[in-house]
């Protein structure tokens, strides 16, 4: 872990949007692009240049020749959780967002199937959940929102043979993904009226399960379409990171996620820019995890650890160059990131032309490009 990663520099979120914009409720999308007779990769891209101030349209499957021989994309490789865990007896739900670096878990409790938090918790406050199983709430880490908790699990394996081997009473990280894999179902909100499976909230890229909720810029990519990048000249190096629950509020208090910049994405991203190549992150959560990793001159190097990076316009970024990502919803803290990449004038373009011509929000949404 380099000392960087550790404790990364982060700069406090300016306490006004940086975009602000009314969402139109017949923007979101309700379900996967394939319940509306479309496959992964045939949502719309908006594309937004920086350099030309040209905003224009197009479908997913373009982006090969939107980009240059000699770019990265650079792909979040963490897989969804089913991190949705119903409390018996109650109309609450769990949502487990992070482990936090001492052990604990950060939770949040909302009302059954995500449609509103749940303002009721208090400290030591504990739980009932399926198998045995108890959470504890400790402390407030954001007012009315999130909770520290402490997990206690006694679940059973299915072994071969089918039979039932008990674990004795656990906790910590150990513990609880196999409570999520036995009770747990994918995190989903009041606008996603009905539950999908696991399935459909994994990205192409998936391949080690810890995120909450989906790493969503990447769901659009399909192995075809990723083989025609590849074809295409443009390299895909992989990050990890983790990432918990969405807020609802801009501008909450960050909380650490876990992140790994490998070396030999390090060396892809390094050479790369060396050779005027442009670096793309494919989501927020591989822009936290590159610039966790770059130095104040944009370097690369290998990190691992926890990261509350924040990204403003006034921080800027140092390893990026451009960013695919979902449209986010008003006064969202993301907008400073983006905002960071393409500048307010062109995002707030950007998200102006998204609305006029009927883009859809959210993880099953349409996704933009910003260069």
């Amino acid at each position: 872990m380099s000392p960087a990663a550790a404790s990364p520099t982060h700069t406090a979120a300016s306490p006004a949007p940086v975009v602000d914009f009314t969402l139109p409720a017949n923007l979101e999308a309700h379900e996967p692009p394939e319940a509306r007779g479309l496959s992964r990769d045939g949502v719309r891209l908006l594309v937004g240049d920086r350099a030309t101030g040209e905003v224009s349209h197009h479908g997913f499957t373009e982006l090969p020749g939107l980009l240059r021989a000699g770019d990265v994309l650079v792909v979040n490789t963490s897989g969804t959780l089913p991190a949705a865990v119903p409390v018996p007896d109650s109309p609450l739900t769990v949502h487990f967002s992070t482990q936090a670096p001492d052990g604990r878990w950060l939770v949040e409790l909302r009302t059954a199937a995500g449609t509103a938090p749940y303002p009721g918790g208090c400290p030591e406050h504990r739980y009932r959940l399926p198998g045995g199983a108890t959470l504890t709430l400790r402390e407030e880490y954001s007012r009315g929102r999130l909770w520290y908790a402490d997990v206690d699990t006694a679940v059973s394996d299915v072994e071969e043979r089918d039979i039932a081997v008990k674990r004795p009473l656990s906790t910590g990280i150990d513990a609880v993904p196999g409570l999520l894999r036995r009770y747990g179902a994918p995190i989903r909100y009041g606008y996603v009226p009905r539950p999908w499976p696991l399935p459909y909230y994994q990205t192409v890229f998936a391949t080690t399960p810890g995120s909450a909720e989906m790493p969503s810029a990447a769901r659009p990519f399909s192995e075809r379409l990723v083989t025609r990048l590849v074809s295409a000249g443009i390299q895909v190096a992989p990050i990890l990171l983790h990432t918990g629950v969405a807020s609802p509020e801009a501008h909450e208090r960050p909380y650490p996620e876990r992140f790994a910049v490998p070396g030999t994405t390090a060396r892809i991203v390094n050479q790369a820019r060396a050779a005027g190549g442009r670096i793309v992150a494919v989501g927020t959560t591989a822009v936290r995890a590159l610039e966790s990793a770059a130095t104040a001159t944009g370097t690369v190097a290998a990190a691992s650890g926890w990261t509350d990076l924040v990204i403003t316009p006034d921080r800027g970024v140092r390893a990026v160059d451009g960013l695919l990502t979902g449209l986010h919803e008003p006064r969202a803290s993301h907008l400073d990131m983006l905002a960071a990449i393409a500048g307010t004038e062109l995002l707030s373009r950007c998200y102006q032309e998204a609305i006029a011509a009927g883009y859809l929000w959210h993880e099953f949404g349409d996704v933009n490009l910003l260069l």
